[in-house]
């Protein structure tokens, strides 16, 4: 086994598995898992350093040389960092400069004075209507970086629950991410089951608004008596100072927040209609539209409409962005060693395993894509990972089905990916440092929410399948 698992990580897990090596690897994710959860909350370590002790836990339970486990830990740390590091980074900016100037206020105080109007009962509806249109275009990451500082600013201000107004947002970003094109996992699966977009948009929709209701402002009643907590003070500036002799107006700031989400829905329509890489237009968009370019552009912009506009000078820009860097290094480590984590299980062979093992299921076609998927999201963490290999496995069996059941097929492996994150999870992480939650009320709101959205959205997929 030990041989084997050498050639996994060096090779990406694509030999062929034996029952006793997956029996191994079983053994070895319930270990590494273990390692994290007792680190943290027994021995009160930290969870950057117990993500890379649990990692290289997991190599060495899985029978990998250390250097392997290593090299699979900081390779998973380095993309994770080097692909949501640096939307982390501007999203703190535009989030200071927003606080800063005022104009964070000004969207706070016009929010709650439009939905205030109802006791506070409409809010967390509108938090996952805002999260929902914002989600449509973006990476599930960038709409929490974009949503996060709102969404701590309106539960100070309005002294609401934290988690009756975050989960409402968080569930509407999950929901469009994992059922919704133009994100890429939908893409890729409509693309391996040749499913039509259109329709797959279509039904995704009526599955997506049920799905986000029940997961978003219904579940957050409960959420909110379960982990009752304040918003954090460390990722909150505080309120710009009254002797601000102006600040930005309403249509200003929201049109910087929602320049990025604009630059790539744009990007994403024109990918989608012209679908033709040589042409000018869609070349043009593809640069402008990228995450780290869109978000570029929204900070850029907004030292003009937001920092300017409140008369800040050139100095007070810069302290400002400096100001922004220094509270999310510890987010940007734990996210990062989340990542790790997730890469040494992919290289030793877990996703695979779980692959070998479900091809035998005999079980209907749209519930065997969605419980593939829950296995390896469990076993991975990713989304993404999760809808591409599931989406690979059940291609063959789309042959035979119908446009709309096609569809459907598609939407099951996207519902199925959502399934109850934990540690191995960037996303995890994220979420419990921005809402300043131990590990325990994460899973018991963050975790319990991704799968009440995995289970509805799957159960409302068979049920579509029955009559259409």
């Amino acid at each position: 086994m030990t041989s084997l698992s050498v050639e996994i990580l060096a090779a990406g897990a694509t030999e062929p598995i034996t029952s006793a090596g997956n029996a191994r690897l079983g053994i070895a994710v319930l270990a590494g898992i273990a390692v994290i959860v007792l680190l943290i909350t027994r021995f009160k370590l930290h969870a950057f350093l117990a993500l890379t002790i649990g990692s290289l836990a997991l190599g060495a339970f899985a029978g990998a040389p250390l250097d392997k486990a290593i090299t699979s830990f900081t390779t998973g740390l380095g993309n994770t960092v080097a692909g949501v590091g640096v939307l982390i980074a501007l999203g703190a900016i535009l989030g200071k400069l927003l606080a800063d100037s005022g104009g964070a206020d000004q969207i706070v105080d016009t929010i709650l004075a439009k939905a205030g109007k109802s006791g506070g009962r409409a809010m967390p509806w509108a938090m996952v209507v805002i999260a929902s249109m914002i989600g449509l275009p973006l990476f599930f990451e960038v709409g929490i970086v974009l949503l996060i500082p709102v969404v701590l600013l309106v539960a100070k201000r309005g002294n609401y629950s934290l988690m009756r107004i975050g989960i409402p947002a968080l569930a509407g970003l999950s929901v469009m991410h994992g059922l919704i094109p133009p994100h890429p996992g939908p893409l890729v699966a409509i693309d391996a089951v040749h499913a039509n977009l259109g329709v797959t948009l279509a039904l995704g929709v009526l599955v997506a608004i049920p799905t986000v209701i029940i997961a978003g402002p219904v579940f957050s009643r409960y959420a909110a008596r379960w982990v009752d907590i304040p918003a954090p003070d460390r990722m909150i500036p505080s309120r710009p100072s009254e002797d601000l002799e102006k600040r930005p107006s309403f249509a200003a700031t929201v049109s910087t927040v929602l320049l990025p989400v604009v630059l790539m829905l744009a990007k994403a329509l024109v990918d989608i209609v012209v679908d033709d890489p040589k042409n000018h237009l869609q070349r043009v968009t593809d640069v402008v539209g990228s995450p780290l370019i869109a978000l570029l552009a929204a900070v850029l912009v907004g030292i003009f409409t937001l920092g300017r506009a409140a008369g800040f000078s050139k100095e007070r820009i810069s302290s400002t962005v400096e100001k922004s860097l220094a509270p999310i290094a510890g987010i940007l480590m734990i996210v990062g060693a989340g990542g790790g984590f997730k890469q040494t299980l992919i290289d030793v062979g877990v996703g695979q395993m779980i692959l070998d093992l479900s091809k035998n299921w005999s079980i209907p076609a749209l519930l065997l894509a969605w419980l593939i998927a829950v296995a390896i999201r469990l076993a991975t963490g990713s989304a993404t990972v999760a809808t591409i290999s599931a989406a690979g496995l059940v291609a063959p069996l789309a042959a035979d089905m119908s446009t709309a059941h096609t569809a459907l097929l598609v939407l099951a492996v996207g519902a199925g990916s959502l399934f109850f994150s934990h540690v191995n999870d960037a996303g995890f992480w994220l979420v419990k440092e921005y809402f300043g939650m131990d590990v325990g009320q994460t899973l018991k709101t963050w975790s319990v929410m991704e799968t009440i959205i995995s289970v509805v959205a799957g159960g409302l997929v068979l049920l579509l399948s029955l009559v259409i």
